[in-house]
């Protein structure tokens, strides 16, 4: 696994830097408001992030590729912004928000992502969750490709393929809601596939 750098800034001490690891950047931010953070494989990047303000770009995202995205819906999820919380986010292929097809303006936040206020939850569950807003998209919008790259959720989840016994109420619950919804999305003609998490427009540049 290649060695990753995580960039940081606390705008309410105007701290900043860019540790060798999760666990000193999570020191530094953990429970902080408004703190940032930012993943990156060299360090070069990560301070340019930093000197260019440590801003999160939602909506359009460069993809590294020369083969175009296929039309669709993407989703994906994260945890970071200094919060602790896990985000699902749901774009077109072209990095697009797209959840205000099917959430409140009120529920989405200003990154077009939906935050889960439950801090506990995993960040597979924030990965099912998505895939719901993608599919209810998709069958409200008669859109027939959807993509992820969470080979759990696409391959078991979302199928039903799981253990009661093993899994939280909530997450047996959404599993169940999410397999009843793609059975109705397939059966019209829909598809759900696996993507590559580097080619994900959906992806959110952040994970623990």
């Amino acid at each position: 696994m290649a060695k990753k750098f995580y960039a940081y800034t606390v705008p309410s001490t105007g701290e900043k830097g860019v540790t060798e690891s999760w666990a000193e950047c999570e020191k530094k931010v953990s429970g902080v408001a408004g703190a940032r953070f930012k993943a990156f494989v060299n360090v070069t990047d990560a301070k340019e992030w930093l000197e260019k303000g440590a801003l999160y770009k939602p909506g359009v995202r460069k993809i590294k590729t020369k083969k175009p995205l296929d039309k669709g819906i993407y989703f994906d999820a994260g945890t970071g912004r200094g919060q602790g919380h896990v985000e699902s986010n749901v774009t077109n292929e072209a990095g697009s928000a797209l959840l205000s097809n099917v959430l409140k303006a009120s529920q989405i936040s200003p990154f077009g992502t939906y935050i889960i206020s439950d801090k506990e939850v995993t960040n597979n569950y924030g990965e099912l969750l998505a895939m719901r807003f993608a599919l209810e998209i998709g069958l409200k919008n008669n859109i027939k490709k959807i993509f992820g790259d969470s080979k759990l959720v696409i391959a078991y989840w979302s199928k039903g393929k799981v253990t009661k016994k093993n899994m939280k109420p909530e997450t047996y619950e959404l599993i169940q809601k999410v397999r009843e919804l793609r059975e109705e999305f397939e059966k019209g003609g829909g598809v759900v596939a696996h993507i590559a998490g580097d080619r994900n427009p959906a992806d959110l540049g952040f994970h623990r």
